[in-house]
């Protein structure tokens, strides 16, 4: 296993740090299996970890799983957020109007109202 993982701590629903509800979004996460994912979410000791991964259909940007420490949700509002704002701030496009995300509810637009990559 690799011994460093790139990370974001995002304040979801604040305009300023420390004041948000914070999600850690993993950046690049395919290499990791389902034990590290849970392991991880456990020790960030958030409410919810998410993490990026390669889409598995061309429709999608990206793929999340989100974990909180005590199993893997289907989706969950904020960490859908605070992930596609983690994504744009780590380079991603958006290609049309949204960003879509695949997660385990399916595919889910995102709509970047305003992006400030701050």
């Amino acid at each position: 296993m690799r011994r460093s993982l790139r990370f974001s701590q995002v304040d979801v629903f604040a305009p300023h740090a420390w004041m948000g509800n914070p999600v850690a979004v993993v950046h690049d996460a395919d290499e990791l299996d389902d034990v590290t994912l849970a392991a991880l979410a456990r020790w960030t000791n958030l409410s919810e970890t998410t993490f990026l991964l390669r889409p598995t259909t061309e429709e999608a940007d990206y793929r999340l799983r989100i974990f909180t420490p005590a199993g893997e949700l289907p989706f969950a509002g904020h960490p859908t957020l605070g992930s596609a704002h983690a994504w744009l701030a780590a380079g991603g496009t958006v290609k049309g109007d949204s960003i879509v995300q695949e997660c385990g509810i399916g595919l889910v637009p995102v709509k970047p109202a305003c992006y400030s990559p701050q």
